[in-house]
């Protein structure tokens, strides 16, 4: 016969998956774990101390910024003009942990007294900035 020419034999499928590779595999991969798990784990067993520690985590206060319709502006419910609002954001920005300017604002009010604020409030160095609105499903 010649080479390359096909017999009836080679006609005939194996159906049998070829799993000694796979086998292989598998030992080498349980030998490299048998050896390194022990090398993980490996540290002194001691009978360490127990005892809790709590941090004492100083909260900062919010600054509630009020401003109504016609612009007036309240600091936590006393009544403040733009000067005072000023000197006020530069002296909470020096609190540590540095307080959150919490800006109230009624639905009227003009967008100009807001950026006013919050440009105030970054120019004083409060990063904190939040702004308090009511839920829409009263």
């Amino acid at each position: 016969m010649a080479m390359g020419s096909l017999s009836d034999s080679d006609d005939d499928f194996n159906p049998e998956i070829n799993t000694t590779p796979l086998v292989d595999v598998m030992l080498v991969l349980l030998i490299i774990f048998i050896i390194t798990i022990p090398v993980i784990n490996h540290s002194v067993k001691i009978d360490l101390p127990r005892a809790t520690n709590q941090r004492d985590e100083v909260k900062p206060d919010n600054i509630n910024l009020s401003i109504d319709a016609q612009g007036l502006m309240y600091w936590n419910t006393e009544l403040i003009d733009a000067t005072q609002m000023k000197a006020r954001i530069a002296e909470a920005s020096k609190k540590i942990p540095l307080p959150a300017l919490h800006i109230r604002a009624e639905r009227s009010t003009q967008y100009e007294k807001i950026v006013e604020v919050m440009a105030a409030a970054q120019t004083g160095g409060l990063s904190k900035i939040g702004f308090i609105t009511d839920p829409k499903n009263k």
